[in-house]
């Protein structure tokens, strides 16, 4: 493949976080990686992207972020991940530290030549203290892609999708903030799903990073199994990845979101209005995906993430 995008990943892994670190790995220019508290708490979320790089062989600076959302208690998904957040998976601790403490700063500086799109696919806390810190900055990043949100129902509650429902105060700033946002949200990334037949061929393909990613995944599936009957999970997170390398498998939708920050039931939602009569679009909302293409990509960077 020859477009090779330049991305800057902001991320909580999380077991589809490793998916998509390999996955920007393999298919794009990986400037650096940001890390949240989301799926799991801070000190893990960037412990475990600086070993999963580490594992990849590759050389991207992590810079460590929000240890909370801008508002209220921070919540995580460790039921779902695992404690640590690579469900059962024990990667040895990486050799390399953090290049800084700084993720809001390391957004500005990666992205002042207009070239890299920001792909964040946790809590969207560090894209807002960095909107917060200077509204221009919506205004200079080509475009930002973030997994979250949902067209219909959502995981953590009926109506919420978790990377929203985590700090829905930053995810409203992001959508108020005029930046170039597209929404890849549970409507389209649960219609990527792998199981079994992957699991089974990323542990026969033999490279570190498969066999190791083929471990994560079936603690993954494992919760799938037990919450919904399914033994196949969701490739969220490399789906917003896979966006910026390859559109033209996806469709989309140009609609107005805003982002529910109060009520008892729909805290977290966000409300895609597909009415003749609504406000201006300020997201690209996806709406389909061709499956079978995108987990072929995914299998791929899961096996070689250098290629």
């Amino acid at each position: 493949m020859t477009n090779r995008p330049k991305i800057l990943l902001d991320c909580d892994p999380g077991v589809d976080d490793m998916f998509a670190i390999f996955t920007a790995l393999r298919w794009c220019d990986t400037v650096a990686i940001t890390s949240v508290a989301g799926n799991v708490g801070l000190e893990h979320t960037t412990t475990n992207a600086l070993a999963v790089v580490e594992l990849a062989g590759a050389e991207v600076p992590v810079h460590r972020g929000a240890a909370g959302p801008i508002v209220g208690e921070t919540l995580d998904a460790a039921e779902v991940h695992g404690a640590k957040g690579l469900g059962g998976l024990d990667l040895p601790a990486p050799a390399s530290d953090v290049a800084s403490s700084d993720a809001v700063g390391a957004l500005f500086d990666h992205t002042t030549a207009g070239d890299v799109a920001v792909v964040a696919v946790g809590p969207l806390t560090n894209i807002a203290l960095a909107l917060q810190r200077d509204p221009t900055w919506a205004s200079r990043i080509p475009r930002l892609v973030i997994m979250g949100g949902s067209k219909n129902a959502g995981n953590v509650t009926a109506a919420a999708e978790f990377n929203i429902w985590a700090d829905p105060e930053a995810a409203e700033v992001v959508f108020t903030s005029g930046v170039n946002v597209t929404m890849v949200g549970l409507n389209l990334t649960r219609q990527v799903e792998m199981g079994a037949p992957e699991i089974a061929a990323l542990r026969a393909s033999g490279t570190t990073t498969a066999v190791s990613a083929a471990a994560a995944l079936e603690f993954y599936a494992g919760y799938s199994l037990r919450e919904y009957g399914v033994a196949k999970s969701a490739m969220h997170d490399p789906c917003a990845v896979l966006e910026v390398v390859r559109p033209d498998v996806f469709e989309r939708e140009l609609m107005h979101v805003v982002v529910e920050t109060g009520g008892t039931h729909c805290r977290g939602m966000t409300l895609c209005d597909g009415r003749k009569n609504a406000a201006p679009p300020n997201a690209d909302v996806l709406t389909r995906a061709k499956a079978v293409e995108v987990v072929d990509l995914i299998m791929q960077a899961t096996m070689n993430p250098l290629g």
